[in-house]
């Protein structure tokens, strides 16, 4: 009834989300106001490039499980929902046909019955949609929402990594090849976790 939660939109949303960060937060030069009021540019120390691999952090990140856990929830109670009114359709629908094909039941009572099986056949399906489209919904808030962990969490802690770019790599994204020394994707997901499960307690 729902896609599978893939690592590839994750990828997607948080290279976009982490690119217009670095770019804003990490720039080479900063402007600041000088004491009589005049704009200064000051240089950066910062260190030039690192990335992260997306699909580990996401992997490793506990937050990511967690809300997973919540989704997959929801979506199994909605299944149970829907699947136990369709039994009851089902079942009145092969009631029905048996009543007509006894000749239980006048023209007019089975036209009641028919329509009856028709209005309920709509409203199975208008189910079925809205609550496929909440699910949708709710998976892209948890989207959104853990991406936006990760990039608050970079934002905070800026001056720790020091970096004027960190990149996103993961399965077809446009970081083909990363020097392992740049890579502090262990760094970054121990640090998401460990600030993850400190704000859960």
């Amino acid at each position: 009834m729902m896609k599978k939660i893939t690592i590839v939109l994750f990828s997607v949303l948080f290279l976009a989300t982490a690119f217009l960060y670095v770019i804003h937060f990490t720039g080479k030069n900063k402007i600041k106001l000088g004491s009589n009021g005049e704009t200064v540019v000051v240089q950066s120390d910062a260190q030039g490039v690192a990335f992260v691999n997306i699909d580990s952090v996401i992997f490793n990140f506990d937050m990511f499980f967690d809300r997973r856990e919540d989704l997959m929830e929801k979506q199994q109670k909605a299944e149970a929902e829907l699947n136990s009114k369709g039994s009851q359709y089902e079942k009145n629908a092969r009631d029905f046909q048996d009543k007509v094909n006894k000749g239980l039941v006048t023209r007019a009572t089975a036209a009641e019955m028919e329509q009856s099986l028709i209005q309920q056949q709509q409203e199975l399906v208008e189910l079925r949609d809205n609550l496929q489209t909440d699910l949708i919904e709710e998976e892209q808030v948890m989207n959104r929402q853990i991406i936006e962990y990760i990039t608050s969490y970079l934002e905070e802690n800026k001056a720790e990594y020091n970096f004027q770019y960190i990149l996103g790599k993961s399965f077809g994204s446009v970081v083909l090849y990363g020097d392992a020394a740049l890579d502090i994707t262990d760094k970054v997901t121990k640090a998401l976790n460990d600030k993850y499960r400190v704000g859960k307690k």
